[in-house]
């Protein structure tokens, strides 16, 4: 599974580099790719109470208490994934996208490592990110959590599935870090159909501790 480091931005990759030392991936980035030149997408979702304690103050983060949509990343069966794929300008308004990513240097960052190899142009790809994000049914257990709480990585991923009928075993995949859940991940095909993963691994905690907003993940 690709984790934060994959998407790494300016503002916060110091303080996150850490992680990524625990992290579940096997996939190895390229230094560049070639637009239109992979397999699938991989679309991932991080719990915003970890990216928020990590990312610091910022009222947009604040005001998306539950998944947000980190990126839409293309990737190849073999867990190798294209980046950097040309010098294309990103969309003239990347803010009208904050209701999604809150944070614009990450949408920057977005669209420049994993946008440009989409071939879809900068208006058509965040179209897509907004199609894919819509696509996936987050659990009502994921909607209002006031407190810590402890599930299995089988638990999670089953509370996902039940919520997304139309999902395939194997197509929706879990992040963790120190133990605590980062994020949800789901393949989908260049036209945004749910698929089984190739190429990537999930997170094989015991159990997988979810930390409420406002709350900061503890070792």
């Amino acid at each position: 599974m690709r984790t934060w480091l994959s998407c790494r931005f300016l503002s916060i990759a110091t303080a996150f580099a850490l992680s990524i030392l625990l992290s579940t991936t096997s996939a190895t980035a390229q230094n560049k790719g070639e637009p239109g030149k992979f397999d699938f997408y991989l679309m991932n979702l991080s719990w915003s109470p970890e990216f928020c304690a990590i990312q610091g103050v910022s009222p947009q983060c604040a005001a998306k208490p539950g998944f947000i949509l980190h990126g839409l990343w293309a990737q190849n069966n073999d867990g190798s994934y294209p980046v950097f794929c040309s010098e294309e300008h990103g969309p003239a308004k990347p803010s009208e996208n904050l209701d999604l990513t809150p944070d614009l240097s990450l949408l920057d960052h977005e669209w420049a490592k994993h946008g440009t190899c989409s071939a879809a142009g900068p208006q058509r790809f965040f179209a897509m990110e907004r199609e894919a994000y819509h696509s996936l049914k987050i659990p009502a257990e994921f909607t209002h959590v006031d407190h810590e709480i402890s599930l299995t990585p089988d638990k999670i991923l089953g509370l996902f599935y039940e919520a997304n009928p139309t999902f395939p075993q194997g197509s929706i995949l879990l992040s963790c870090g120190r133990n605590h859940l980062t994020a949800i991940e789901a393949c989908l095909s260049k036209d945004l159909k749910p698929l089984v993963c190739q190429g990537l691994r999930t997170c094989h905690a015991n159990s997988v501790k979810i930390t409420p907003p406002g709350a900061t993940a503890q070792e």
